[in-house]
């Protein structure tokens, strides 16, 4: 056992990792003075200004009228916080319903641009490099003139369904009356979710154990759609439909969806779709070809082996990408000010210049989407690992 003496460290500034602490402690330093630098100056120009800081205007008085206001009760005579509590939820309501539509909409086109039918995958490509080489707010615009300037009035609405009416007051659709046992659907919807989730692990396990496969997907689909229609039918089959009628000048009864909000949602949707498609089709296209052959080797017809073989494969690709294109979904609402549609941006916009406090209105919309990006980003990192090839286990 060797007794010689260990030597010690020499902290010089030849050392290169002396060095390299020595500049991330004066980088952090420098960060740390610009910060106190701005603080100092926002401060003395807020009260050179006599401009007041804070969140205290919160619980104000708006003042001003919202015309966007099917999630929550509003009127001009609620707070700044309630007015800001209902962009918020524009927000989340063309941004939820977008990345639901466009992922339904990119799937589909992505799928055509693969079709060996010639005319379908044209029309498909077309469509892809149409959307995305045509700026989205310039979509936005063409959009909202469509609805709110080139579609006939109230009165010469036109109806393409029964119960639907396109008018530059917006689209008119059918709703389904409420009922206290629609509550009792929506709880066996979720209860019979959760079953087809649980009997989807069981048959997964069940499989690898004894090679035998289960329906889960068809015994799933009973779940979710049974639990609810036995709800409804010992309800007493509660269906009534509220139809929109025309009365006076507009139409009353059932849903309406305003020009601003049905341009920016099919804006928003028919823009993301053209990015998710290309995302779909690259992702099969990265399945290796002796996947199909090898599918198409067990019996499986096309439909079925890109459902059950080569999707869930590519879904390894497509998850990352994904995520970002809803992301930019959901910052891209923000345009939503430029058409008219009450979102976040546009209310905070008001109430800055209202209050005057124009960094408090800026921090609360940078939090927002910060905190809906995040929980975005972490829902689909955790499904992206769900997904993931699990390496093997040692012997």
């Amino acid at each position: 056992m060797s007794t010689a003496p260990r030597l010690r460290r020499s902290w010089s500034l030849y050392d290169l990792r002396v060095r390299a602490i020595l500049y991330q402690v004066l980088l952090v330093v420098a960060v740390g003075l610009v910060a106190w630098f701005l603080i100092l100056n926002t401060t003395h120009n807020l009260e050179a200004r006599k401009i007041a800081s804070g969140f205290g205007f919160l619980d104000r008085e708006a003042g001003f009228a919202i015309g966007e206001t099917t999630l929550v009760a509003y009127s001009a005579a609620d707070s700044y916080l309630r007015a800001l509590t209902v962009g918020v939820l524009n927000t989340f309501r063309v941004a939820l319903i977008g990345v639901f539509a466009a992922t339904l909409i990119g799937t589909l086109i992505g799928l055509a641009r693969l079709s060996r039918n010639w005319l379908l995958s044209r029309l498909a490509a077309g469509y892809v490099e149409a959307m995305r080489n045509v700026p989205l707010l310039v979509q936005l615009f063409f959009w909202y003139t469509v609805i709110a300037d080139n579609l006939p009035g109230p009165r010469q609405a036109l109806s393409p369904l029964p119960g639907v009416f396109l008018s530059n007051r917006g689209i008119a659709l059918p709703v389904l009356h409420a009922h206290p046992a629609h509550a009792w659907m929506g709880a066996a919807l979720a209860a019979g979710a959760v079953g087809a989730w649980w009997l989807a692990r069981w048959a997964k396990r069940r499989q690898a154990l004894t090679g035998q496969p289960f329906p889960s997907l068809a015994a799933g689909t009973a779940l979710v759609l049974g639990l609810p229609l036995l709800v409804f039918l010992a309800a007493g089959a509660p269906l009534r439909i509220e139809l929109p009628a025309l009365r006076g000048f507009n139409f009353s009864g059932g849903m309406t969806l305003t020009p601003e909000f049905a341009a920016l949602l099919g804006g928003l949707t028919t823009y993301t779709a053209a990015f998710i498609a290309e995302i779909v089709r690259a992702g099969v296209l990265a399945v290796d070809r002796g996947q199909f052959e090898a599918a198409y080797a067990l019996g499986l017809r096309p439909r079925r082996a890109m459902r059950l073989v080569i999707l869930p494969q590519a879904l390894r690709v497509i998850v990352p990408p994904m995520t970002s294109q809803f992301l930019n979904l959901t910052k891209n609402s923000s345009l939503a000010v430029a058409i008219g549609y009450p979102d976040l941006v546009s209310i905070a916009n008001t109430t800055m210049n209202q209050t005057g406090q124009a960094i408090e209105g800026i921090a609360i919309i940078m939090a927002v989407y910060l905190t809906i990006s995040l929980a975005i980003s972490a829902f689909m990192n955790w499904y992206n690992k769900r997904i993931a090839l699990k390496g093997a286990r040692p012997a």
